[in-house]
């Protein structure tokens, strides 16, 4: 009897130490994946995203972190002017518009006149230089004149001059290339005007020559944006706008020709649709992946290879080089940058083995089983496979480029004004200086002299 109570006994422990090994193994379980995901979000915060390895602004950066994760591959050449290179220099010009001479009146050795005796040029040296800006005044005068038949006639002003008292549009035109090309806040503006130009210009009167140009500048501005609804190969990119405190965005589309600024106080699809009611049904239209960009009607896609390179540089840092499939994948858009560079225009026509290659490379990679572990990576895989028609689109299309470097390079132009100024004070001066930056980007694109384009702009009767 004693024996068997013993055997109950022993089998009671053996029961309690089994539940209490199978509650510790539940207990070793959950504490595993919270570690799994406690390691997920230290390597998060080690490896925050910033302007290097995702499509946070620099300005955003924490502490400024070093960049080192540049998207450029070295050249293997030194920095500076490269062999056979031809140097350039200041050369004397055939055309002077004033010539002095500089003669030896007297001898140094014995105090002779040498004035009336033969000379003979030796050297010449061209100095170059502003003369003093000083603004002049025109007086515009009408008068009437009586014929003989009895009818009066008398002039009229030129269609320019609408005021009794006004600036001329050498003046208007500069004061528009220093606050749109020069990013001049009004108070240096007005600085420069009164101590260059000898103009007692306030920041009103800045203000109302800003507007008067931006209104006079508005049917330039629309056919630019006319222009761009009919092109073939459209950028579009947005960046937040500080408005009086408040936060607008400034829209920007563009190609190699044409670049349209539009301020909005929306973000969504609902600006793109009053912009460009009929979306762009003619474009390829490049940008990130943003989904109000989706939702325009275009030709077709292409998403920014810049920021695609960008997120699998954060995912391999994220989880220290133990993913390969951003590397891979990496690869892969590096392989078709190097096949548009080599590409011919015959090439885009016809069959292409080397981009068929690629396409089926892409698709492996869209299609590679990744590890659980790896969550951001699995995330990023499934949105591309939504957007795989959309990766490699610049091989199809010889002027769509591969990356929207082009769209950055216009609306940095918006953050570069805001840095200097600090913020707009009202709506209407942002739209003056979308319109006035438009027209400027899209000058400067064909190579015309922004200065003459803004001139012809303030000559423009009002």
């Amino acid at each position: 009897m004693d024996i068997q109570l013993l055997f109950q006994h022993l089998q009671q422990i053996i029961q309690d130490q089994a539940a209490v090994i199978a509650e510790q193994a539940q207990t070793i379980k959950r504490l595993e994946a919270k570690i799994t995901r406690l390691e997920a979000e230290v390597a998060i915060l080690r490896n925050r995203k910033n302007s290097n390895n995702s499509h946070i602004p620099p300005s955003k950066d924490e502490n400024r972190t070093k960049k080192n994760q540049s998207l450029r591959t070295k050249s293997g050449r030194k920095p500076g002017g490269q062999p056979g290179r031809e140097g350039t220099t200041l050369t004397c010009s055939e055309v002077v518009d004033e010539v002095i001479k500089h003669r030896a009146d007297f001898c140094g050795s014995c105090g002779n006149d040498m004035n009336g005796t033969a000379e003979t040029l030796i050297a010449t040296r061209q100095v170059i230089d502003i003369p003093p800006i000083r603004p002049t005044t025109t007086a515009h005068q009408v008068y009437a004149r009586r014929c003989s038949c009895g009818h009066t006639m008398q002039g009229s002003f030129p269609a320019h001059v609408m005021a009794t008292v006004q600036y001329g549009p050498n003046v208007s035109a500069m004061v528009a290339y220093l606050h749109g090309r020069q990013y001049l806040p009004y108070d240096r503006l007005r600085e420069l005007i009164n101590d260059v130009l000898g103009l007692q210009l306030s920041i009103g009167g800045i203000n109302n020559i800003l507007l008067r140009i931006a209104e006079k500048a508005s049917p330039v501005y629309e056919q630019i944006k006319q222009r761009i609804s009919q092109s073939g190969v459209v950028g579009a990119d947005e960046t937040g706008l500080n408005i009086a405190g408040k936060l607008h965005w400034m829209w920007v589309w563009q190609n190699e020709r044409l670049t349209y600024l539009h301020c909005s106080d929306n973000r969504g699809f609902k600006t793109i649709e009053t912009v460009f009611e009929g979306g762009l049904p003619k474009a390829v239209l490049q940008h990130d992946r943003y989904a109000a960009h989706f939702q325009t009607i275009a030709r077709h896609h292409q998403v920014c290879t810049a920021h695609l390179l960008r997120d699998f540089n954060f995912i391999h840092d994220l989880y220290q080089a133990k993913c390969i499939w951003p590397g891979e994948f990496k690869a892969l858009i590096h392989q078709s940058l190097q096949l548009k560079k080599n590409m011919s225009a015959a090439d885009y026509t016809g069959p292409n083995q080397e981009r068929q290659q690629l396409y089926f490379q892409l698709q492996r990679l869209l299609e590679q089983p990744l590890e659980g572990t790896f969550k951001k990576a699995v995330s990023l895989q499934k949105k591309l496979r939504k957007l795989r028609d959309c990766i490699l689109s610049f091989l199809e299309y010889p002027d769509v480029p591969p990356d929207n470097n082009g769209s950055e390079r216009a609306i940095r132009n918006v953050k570069v004004k805001q840095k200097i100024s600090g913020q707009y004070r009202s709506k209407a001066g942002a739209d003056t200086f979308a319109i006035l930056r438009s027209v400027i980007d899209t000058t400067i694109k064909s190579k015309q002299n922004v200065l003459n384009a803004l001139y012809n702009i303030a000559l423009c009767a009002g």
